[in-house]
């Protein structure tokens, strides 16, 4: 499945900066770079370390990492839900992505204007809260509008969903964003298919300067404690920094990160944060032709997993040939694998682990 991730902010928080660090540099290995779909739309690769064992071991003609697609939702501005600022479109926009990455200005410069002229995170949030709820309470609103006709006739699934409807709307005329509503799982899928926008789960990027890298400051700390209310993911960037990044070398950038202090450059951080509020999860098949990872969701099956490589392999399911990514890469591949006992046959009720390497069988 390809992760949609949608990004949205105020002008002047480093938005476009961090767009550009994408477009410009992708993802470490060079093998998949970026490219750019349309002015708005680029694919980078999931940095994956493990990707590299594997490949060191089974010598593959070729790597295919996981993609993220980046959708860079420019000119949402106050006013957005009445169509200011190309409101309508960006809104669609984001109504098509997976999740909504919100940059944050959590940084101070005097040289850089803000809208608001202050710095105030979490009123940025509120600002860019407001316009998606406006534009989800239209929807709830001509929802409810269809279903109380159904209800004329007492239909019950009419009336349970005019409930939830109504509960919803209630809820965004209070300001209260849907995630932050607390519906259960019966309730989300009832209104699953309005494509809510405030329903969607949400990763804050906090864009700070580079000496409060790695752990932020605090203007952080008010975005993680608002974050925490809603179950969010928070990632700690310098999108300046970023942008500097993608100029460089491998050597150059190592020698750079490590006078910052850091492991690896914040996109990286980024896109794993999404993975997490997501609930996604990694496996790989490896073979000769090709080392390739695989998302699926957390707690999916065997056959599951089988069919984001193809639909018939979960038609035709048979078994599944799974080895841990540890055993694979410690007792150093497939064939000795085996001879240790650690190759297992799964079946159809298996739940795939992170990083579990396999093959399927199946027979259509």
């Amino acid at each position: 499945m390809a992760l949609s991730i949608g990004i949205v902010g105020l002008p002047n928080v480093g938005k476009s900066t961090l767009f550009n660090a994408l477009n410009g540099g992708g993802a470490e290995a060079a093998n998949y770079p970026f490219c750019t779909i349309d002015p708005n739309v680029g694919l980078v690769q999931v940095p994956d370390t493990r990707m590299q064992a594997l490949a060191d071991i089974v010598k593959p003609q070729a790597m295919q990492h996981a993609v993220v697609e980046f959708v860079d939702i420019a000119g949402l501005v106050a006013g957005a839900a009445s169509g200011e600022g190309l409101g309508n479109k960006f809104l669609a926009n984001i109504r098509e992505c997976s999740a909504i990455a919100h940059v944050v200005r959590c940084f101070d410069d005097e040289n850089v204007t803000h809208v608001a002229n202050q710095i105030d995170p979490l009123s940025d949030i509120e600002v860019i809260d407001t316009e998606l709820m406006l534009k989800d309470m239209e929807s709830m609103q001509k929802a409810v509008e269809r279903t109380s006709k159904l209800t004329k006739s007492g239909n019950k699934e009419a009336l349970a969903l005019l409930e939830v409807q109504k509960r919803v709307l209630q809820g965004l005329e209070d300001g209260v964003t849907v995630r932050r509503q607390k519906l259960n799982d019966d309730d989300m899928a009832k209104i699953k298919d309005y494509c809510l926008l405030t329903a969607k789960p949400v990763l804050y990027i906090a864009n700070v300067d580079d000496g409060s890298l790695p752990d932020g400051n605090e203007y952080v700390n008010r975005v993680r404690e608002f974050a925490q209310e809603e179950d969010a993911e928070v990632a700690v960037v310098s999108a300046q920094i970023e942008s500097e990044l993608v100029e460089m070398d491998e050597e150059s950038k190592a020698e750079f990160l490590s006078d910052l202090g850091l492991k690896e450059p914040g996109l990286n951080t980024v896109i794993r944060s999404a993975y997490t509020l997501l609930n996604l999860i990694t496996y790989f098949t490896a073979g000769v032709k090709e080392v390739r990872a695989w998302t699926i969701h957390k707690g999916d099956t065997a056959p599951k997993a089988a069919s984001v490589i193809h639909n018939d392999f979960e038609k035709g399911f048979i078994r599944a040939e799974t080895i841990a990514y540890e055993d694979f890469v410690n007792l150093g591949g497939e064939a000795k694998c085996k001879e240790a006992g650690k190759m297992r046959l799964e079946g159809k009720e298996y739940i795939v682990q992170d990083g579990d390497v396999m093959h399927f069988r199946f027979n259509v």
